[in-house]
């Protein structure tokens, strides 16, 4: 296993790249879901809502482990590191991305998403001991300097502070921070007991999240059923199956090489931005570029 503190280029192996394109095309779906999730459901709903269904879908896991004592100690010993990684890692992201997804396009959304892994480089090198070279510098400088542009030209292409793009770049911070800290403290366990007990821990406060917002009947008519759909998948699968499959590629690689799934995900999220006929201006797409040149220069070998 790579030193979580290291950059990881000397232990890639190709199940790592599989897990890692895997993760770029569900995640990079994610932001057009979301959007197709808002047309029926709150931000709040669709947020609680598929952290919720991934603990549902984690719960037959969660008490077959239960059962075990040495999960059970495990998980008594490390719960705090656990609900962080919950926290940081999906409840308040989910948050932020609703609220941002129904002002964003998914492009820019899914664009802006590649600053985690050059927060993850910075967290690292500041708190976990962890090292940054000029290169991956420079690279960092670009990708902040590209994320600038696009949080300050809103939707139509006018140049004005996007609050909503700067959910997004709250959100990355996040996932940079967990990232670090799986990579610490919850690196050794087994992918599926680490991201079990994650939404075992914040799946009752989704829950009650959910339970405090107001229930809409028409979720169940039949012209609403692709949002339902929508919000099953992002839950499921993009909450619940890429968790296991992202923390399994913290173990085989580094929590940077595990972060840059975020520059394979615009491009998926930004195919899915084509289909759905979003526009994007040019100054969206410069900035587009420059964060993906600055998060590819702070990761390559």
């Amino acid at each position: 296993m790579a030193n979580p503190g290291s950059d990881g280029s000397n232990h890639r192996p190709l199940l790592a790249w599989v897990l890692l394109c895997t993760l770029a095309v569900v995640w990079g779906s994610s932001f057009i879901l979301m959007k197709l999730s808002l047309q029926i459901f709150t931000s709040e709903q669709v947020a609680a809502g598929r952290i919720m269904l991934a603990w549902l879908f984690f719960l037959p896991l969660i008490g077959y482990q239960a059962r075990q004592p040495a999960v059970r100690e495990t998980v008594r010993s490390r719960w705090v590191y656990l609900l962080i990684a919950g926290l940081l890692g999906n409840l308040l992201p989910a948050f932020l991305f609703a609220i941002a997804g129904a002002h964003l396009n998914s492009s820019l959304a899914g664009a802006l998403n590649s600053l985690s892994p050059l927060f993850t480089l910075l967290i690292g090198a500041a708190f976990f001991g962890g090292s940054i070279r000029a290169r991956q510098l420079t690279g960092v400088l670009l990708g902040l300097a590209g994320s600038v542009l696009l949080i300050f030209f809103s939707a139509t292409g006018a140049f004005s502070v996007n609050g909503y793009a700067l959910l997004i770049a709250l959100a990355t911070l996040c996932y940079g921070l967990n990232i670090n800290l799986i990579g610490k403290y919850l690196s050794h366990l087994p992918p599926l007991v680490s991201s079990g007990w994650i939404f075992a821990l914040i799946g009752p406060i989704a829950l009650a999240a959910l339970l405090l917002t107001p229930y809409n009947p028409a979720i169940w008519q039949a012209e609403h059923r692709w949002s339902l759909l929508a919000l099953l998948v992002l839950g499921v699968f993009g909450s619940g199956v890429m968790t296991v499959l992202f923390n399994r590629v913290v173990q085989l690689t580094s929590p940077v090489f595990a972060a840059s799934v975020t520059y394979l995900m615009p491009i998926v999220s930004l195919g899915w931005g084509f289909v759905a006929g979003e526009i994007i201006y040019l100054p969206q797409y410069i900035g587009m570029g420059i964060c993906l040149l600055g998060v590819w220069l702070s990761n390559r070998r």
